[in-house]
């Protein structure tokens, strides 16, 4: 028997579904509440579909809403589902997929895709080929509903259809799906379309073995008359590119012509979709060539794409001048994620870590309000291609960037000093020439009536920033400053945000070349405290963090630390524990307390007390979580993270002052807690904390060594790269304190040190912290370490002989020294090696001097004058040049002036069998 309503339920469930529609929240409420106690009825369920599929009278909305709620019961509870229930459902959806309304289709098209999700797929085994074979009807509306239902089962499960569990569903599906690209109904052909382009980026087989076909079916869409179709015919050419530019090549000039038509669709979605196509070539080998002849088209249309349209000058409130006391919206504010903190090495030429993403959001030059448009994917695209062109994209665009830099209309001025911006990277060699014109006519623009002209003004002067911290600074720096801190207090939200953003950049660039200005430079910074609204104090604390790394110990004199400090501790105190503005306060305040240092002491107490109660907290959550998920929430572990790098930063600020706030507090019991967290981060920052902790007031640390040892031994795992790393340089660290007394622990890390040393791709950071320890550990355990020299000493001389002469590597370098005279023997075969590394010193202090002079030269004693000269041969003359210098070591003339070499302009050197 076929299931049939009570008809007094069913009229309790439209009452109910007409409640749900109501504005009123308390009618909300109760109808919530209602439905949660009708879910305890699995015929409920019933009455759902029955609305959805049978009630063709009731209005449309109220159908759909009842389809949509049944979803959401599908979501949560299908698995509890009476198979009678379950079976009347997908029946319906089968048998009304057709039904005339487009909504009413749509509604049973999510469900159909929704059920599918939860495991249906393989126990549904009817549904695939009945949609198939609904597409072959003459009623357009049951082709049109099931080819909905497809496309929305291609995006969610698209590898379960390329998947033996379900025999290869595709391999009839894409053919199919191929023949409905003539379709006389543009809808059908979208459909079509939309279901194939599921398939490229995973190179579905079915989809590979009809690749030629499936280009020619997208170029005989290329003309459609259908914005949707083309959108899509767009979006499919971009992925091929990715994933099959051999297959493109041969039409690369026609579908270059036809991307460049398309990114001036009319339908703003088609543009984009093209524009795309520019961004993806730029990654491709072929791009180059491919574009070389078509720049002096392809670069007024991205240039032109740069213009606001009108739609995002109404998102970004465009006509709106002044709105500074306007309060922030907290959606439109994004979440902030801390980052934690790695201890790297200072060296020449520093690059970021290898894998590690920067966190410089470089292009985003309008906010997150705005999605992704046009405009940013024409300034993204016209970015990426000055990187592959470089120079030759200029004699195209210069010519078109005169015209707008000084047009009478904002918008179009706006769009130019955009495309400004977005050459800025590529661009910048022949740029040079016009930049003593450019950048006092952007420095103009900064006062210019129009707050997104100021606005991308702060932006494109900070792409420059580089070049004009290497002029005298009385040329660009000094006005360029003050009227970007003028636009920090400007009355506009948006060129506050873009100013401060800039201001940091520019922060970054000159360094100590801000000292001169830092009263004026605080004066408005902390003017802007009283004036900001809540998300632009956000980027003020990141603003004065760069401030105080970027300067240093010039922060700490009385004057400054006056000005700064209070209305920092304000925020401080009216933050609650569980705000997230603690983040950027936090780490705001670590890089304040690190360049004051004994400046900070008036305000470490409450501060460092703060942090420890978080991580106090924090752990006690995390273990109340730990035992009771049901009646505890997880903690949020950032604020974790956050308190301990402030920690860090306040011990290194503080050095040997920090010892007496220890020693008042349970730091290390936390400490050893934190160490052993599931979180990486959390590890990675507690590792940080211990090494500082290890250099101001080892008094405290030593007690714990026999616990700490295992724990860090256990962490020296590269797959977490920074918790390595971080575990690393605590572990040489404590070895320096430690001295002798690190013996009985050197055997629990030495091995995975040495293991670590030898991998291949190993990031450059963690490479110099695990040399730089396994030196350390030599230096004071030589009778451990020295038996394994030839193991690790090719990989140590090359890891270090591109570090700038430091403490650290001092300590180093007398470790391996050291170890050669304990065995001297370990370091012969790759003697020219440690040659190389010596000679990267600059200068190393005498007693340093001395240890390398006595193995240089036994070494050529024990060997002999003849064998010395034999392998010196192998020498290149930079270093023949350096160790004769500075070491006596290769006699006979050296010819011309003797060159002084720093250290990273040695070449590296190749062994041959000495």
């Amino acid at each position: 028997m076929e299931w049939q309503p009570d008809e007094q339920g069913l009229q309790q469930v439209l009452h109910l579904l007409k409640d749900s529609q109501s504005p009123n929240t308390a009618t909300q409420r109760a109808v919530q509440e209602k439905l949660e106690q009708l879910n305890q009825f699995p015929d409920f369920n019933n009455y759902l579909i029955f609305v959805l599929t049978r009630l063709k009278t009731e209005d449309e909305p109220t159908r759909s809403l009842s389809g949509l709620i049944l979803k959401n019961n599908v979501k949560v509870h299908y698995q509890n589902f009476p198979p009678a229930v379950a079976h009347f459902i997908k029946q319906e959806c089968l048998n009304n997929i057709g039904d005339p309304s487009p909504l009413i289709r749509a509604t049973i098209g999510i469900l159909i895709t929704t059920i599918s999700t939860k495991g249906e797929l393989q126990t549904w085994p009817e549904l695939l080929p009945q949609l198939c074979n609904m597409l072959n009807s003459e009623d357009y509306n049951i082709c049109e509903g099931s080819f909905g239902a497809l496309q929305k089962i291609c995006e969610d499960s698209s590898e379960l259809l390329d998947s033996d569990a379900l025999n290869r569903p595709l391999n009839i599906m894409i053919p199919k799906f191929l023949q409905f690209f003539k379709h006389c109904s543009p809808k059908i052909r979208s459909h079509a379309v939309a279901c194939v382009n599921q398939f490229i980026i995973g190179r579905a087989q079915a989809l590979m073995d009809n690749i030629d076909t499936f280009i020619e079916c997208l170029f005989a869409l290329a003309t459609d008359e259908d914005s949707e179709v083309r959108k899509n015919v767009c979006r499919a050419l971009v992925m091929l590119l990715e994933v099959r530019v051999d297959r493109l090549i041969p039409h690369m000039r026609s579908i270059v012509e036809y991307m460049l038509q398309r990114t001036q669709d009319p339908d703003e979605n088609v543009a984009l979709e093209a524009c795309e196509f520019w961004l993806t070539l730029a990654e491709q080998p072929i791009c180059k060539d491919v574009l070389s002849g078509h720049l002096a088209q392809l670069v007024p249309v991205l240039v032109n794409g740069m213009k606001y349209s009108e739609i995002d000058i109404i998102l970004l409130k465009g006509d709106v001048e002044e709105d500074e006391a306007v309060p922030d919206n907290e959606q439109d504010i994004k979440p902030r994620f801390h980052k934690s903190r790695t201890v790297t090495l200072r060296h020449e030429g520093d690059e970021g870590e290898e894998g590690e993403e920067s966190d410089e959001d470089d292009d985003d030059d309008d906010d997150s309000l705005s999605d992704w448009n046009l405009r940013k994917c024409s300034a993204a695209a016209l970015d990426v291609l000055a990187n592959v062109f470089r120079d030759e994209l200029l004699p195209h665009l210069l010519p078109v960037l005169k015209e707008l830099l000084f047009h009478p209309e904002w918008v179009v001025k706006e769009s130019g000093i955009l495309v400004l911006g977005a050459i800025a990277e590529g661009c910048m060699q022949d740029m040079v020439l016009y930049l003593p014109e450019l950048i006092p006519h952007l420095i103009q623009c900064l006062s210019d009536k129009k707050a997104l002209v100021r606005s991308i003004a702060c932006w494109t002067l900070s792409r420059y920033a580089h070049w004009v911290v290497s002029q005298p600074p009385d040329s660009y720096l000094k006005p360029l400053m003050t009227e970007l801190l003028k636009r920090i207090l400007d009355s506009n939200k948006r060129v506050q945000e873009a100013a401060c953003s800039a201001f940091a950049t520019l922060e970054e660039e000159a360094c100590t070349e801000l000292v001169p200005y830092l009263s004026f430079i605080l004066d408005t910074l902390v003017f802007a405290f009283s004036k900001y609204q809540h998300k632009n104090l956000l980027i003020l604390y990141d603003a004065i963090g760069t401030l105080a790394d970027s300067v240093g110990h010039h922060l700490n004199q009385p004057e400054y630390i006056q000005k700064l400090m209070p209305p920092l501790i304000q925020k401080w105190n009216e933050l609650k524990d569980e705000d997230k503005d603690l983040f950027p306060l936090l780490e705001c305040l670590s890089s304040v307390a690190t360049a004051l240092q004994s400046g900070f002491l008036p305000y470490c107490e409450p501060v460092y007390q703060r942090c420890v109660t978080l991580v106090q907290k924090n752990l006690a959550q995390a273990m109340m979580y730990t035992q009771h998920p049901d009646q505890y929430e997880a903690p949020d572990k950032d604020f974790m993270i956050v308190a301990l790098d402030l920690l860090s930063g306040l011990a290194e600020g503080l050095g040997a002052h920090v010892e007496q706030l220890v020693t008042r507090s349970n730091i290390m019991t936390l400490l050893f807690q934190c160490m052993q967290d599931t979180m990486p981060e959390v590890r990675q920052s507690s590792f940080a904390l211990l090494g500082d902790l290890t250099k101001a007031c080892f008094l405290h640390v030593k007690p714990c060594i026999a616990e700490l040892m295992p724990v860090l031994g256990l962490n020296l795992n590269p797959e977490f790269i920074s918790v390595c790393n971080n575990a690393t340089w605590a572990i040489g660290e404590i070895a320096m304190q430690m001295g002798m007394e690190m013996q009985p622990f050197v055997a629990l890390v030495l091995n995975n040190l040495v293991e670590i040393i030898n991998r291949p791709n190993t990031p450059k950071t963690l490479l110099e912290n695990t040399a730089i320890t396994i030196g350390r550990l030599g230096y004071v355990c030589p009778q451990e370490v020295a038996p394994m020299l030839p193991q690790f000493i090719r990989p140590w001389c090359t890891s270090l002989r591109n570090i700038r002469d430091n403490e650290e590597k001092d300590s180093a370098f007398r470790g391996i020294c050291v170890m050669i005279g304990v065995n001297p023997g370990g370091v012969v075969q790759d003697f020219i090696f440690f040659c190389d590394a010596v000679a990267s010193w600059v200068n190393p202090k005498d007693d340093l001097r001395d240890m390398f002079y006595k193995i240089l030269h036994g070494f050529k004693d024990q060997v002999g004058e003849d064998n010395w000269q034999q392998f010196s041969e192998q020498f290149p003359p930079l270093l023949k040049e350096r160790l004769s210098a500075c070491y006596g070591l290769i006699y006979g003339r050296v010819t011309g002036e003797l060159i002084h070499v720093c250290l990273w302009e040695l070449p590296a050197v190749r062994a041959k069998d000495v």
